[in-house]
């Protein structure tokens, strides 16, 4: 338990005030004979001791005990050789609350109580009430006093450790937060990069398989793709491993980031995607710009892994209030979303990554009519600088989309 510093450092200040009051009132009253002479060497010796625990204090420990027995006892003779020396019992009270447990403070309290009793008594030249009362009034109150404090002081200290657990409970708890949130982002970055990449290199060397004695011309190609992939899925797992935002929006604007998906990744073993752009475009916090970028990945995989379209358009709106991207595709569509057997997480991790940007996800689908997935963003996240002048509108030439993990 910490101790008031303060309170302890005016009770050694008291003590010796005290002393030196007495030993002052003993030469006056009784000037320098061998009685006081012997007086007050026995009130050095008491100021020697005590201050020798004082100066060793942190280093005595459980020895402190052995020091309060010394000082009382000095003290004792020192009363019996000169009974105005009992006032000091009051600092001597508030050692015996430091160091002694409740038990042993209450005998304690009662003990200095009857010296100090007793030495009025011897002093004084008529017996009255009060050098009887007086005494156990002095004690009740200073003990009282320091019990109180003493009282406050722990309760203080248990509050503390409290907090101090607390905030080492909420510490953890925190870390424990932040290693599931850097789980989820890695699965989402693992899902939009590296499985949907392997997905994509998967379809292309299972066509060059297909048409490698029939048309080898594109069975080389179909494997040339599947290298450049690979080299791209490298790539982006090192930049993935520092860290770093989608290698797709390094030192371009998203509009073209997205036109590059449509068209750079394409293959003839899924549908025709174009890309279009409505809206002046400005510039987007990257953050934002990486959400929607993924969200394209994600919708073009289910696309050609689920829909069976022939064609498929990506919008990307930039309007007043907010920011959408539309991937919609001609394929079978669905009644309800029933993910493969150990899929499941694309459309999971697009709500997850656009809810990190105060944006949502809706997906519409109608059997036989195909499936529209639209993303919103609030143009709050937008920077304020223009971009260079673009087009309102912007697409892409007919290509296939790339390879990436389903629904």
């Amino acid at each position: 338990m910490r101790e008031r510093g303060w309170l302890n450092w005016a009770m050694h200040l008291g003590f010796y005030l005290l002393l030196a009051a007495s030993a002052s009132r003993l030469v006056s009253r009784h000037g320098m004979d061998p009685r006081t002479v012997a007086s007050l060497a026995v009130c050095g010796l008491l100021a020697a001791v005590y201050a020798v625990g004082v100066v060793l204090w942190g280093d005595l420990g459980r020895g402190r005990l052995v020091w309060l027995g010394a000082v009382i006892a000095v003290w004792l003779v020192l009363v019996v050789l000169a009974p105005s020396f009992s006032w000091c019992a009051v600092p001597l009270l508030f050692l015996c609350l430091r160091l002694l447990r409740p038990r042993g403070f209450m005998v304690a309290t009662a003990a200095l109580t009857l010296v100090v009793i007793a030495a009025q008594l011897k002093i004084a030249r008529e017996v009255d009430p009060s050098l009887i009362l007086a005494p156990i009034g002095v004690a009740t109150m200073t003990a009282v006093i320091f019990w109180e404090l003493q009282r406050e002081s722990a309760a203080r200290q248990r509050l503390i450790d409290d907090l101090i657990s607390t905030r080492g409970t909420l510490a953890d708890s925190r870390h424990r937060t932040g290693v599931l949130e850097e789980r989820e982002r890695l699965a989402r970055e693992i899902h939009d990069t590296l499985a949907q990449g392997l997905t994509s290199m998967g379809i292309l060397l299972q066509a060059a398989d297909r048409m490698w004695a029939a048309d080898p011309a594109r069975a080389h190609a179909h494997v040339r793709r599947a290298a450049t992939a690979a080299a791209e899925n490298l790539e982006e797992a090192r930049r993935f491993v520092r860290d770093l935002q989608p290698s797709g929006l390094e030192g371009v604007p998203l509009p073209e980031a997205l036109a590059r998906l449509c068209h750079g990744t394409g293959h003839d073993t899924g549908p025709a995607v174009r890309f279009r752009q409505e809206g002046e475009g400005y510039p987007l916090e990257p953050d934002v710009q990486a959400a929607l970028l993924r969200v394209a990945q994600g919708a073009l995989a289910n696309v050609r892994d689920h829909s069976g379209a022939e064609t498929a358009m990506v919008t990307l709106s930039y309007l007043d209030g907010e920011i959408t991207l539309d991937v919609f595709d001609d394929g079978a569509g669905f009644a309800e979303p029933t993910p493969a057997p150990g899929r499941g997480y694309g459309l999971r991790a697009m709500r997850d990554r656009l809810a990190e940007v105060a944006g949502s996800l809706a997906v519409e689908s109608v059997p036989g009519e195909g499936t529209a997935v639209a993303a919103r963003v609030p143009a709050g996240g937008a920077l304020t600088a223009p971009l260079p002048a673009r087009g309102a509108r912007a697409e892409s030439p007919d290509v296939a989309a790339d390879g990436t993990e389903g629904r």
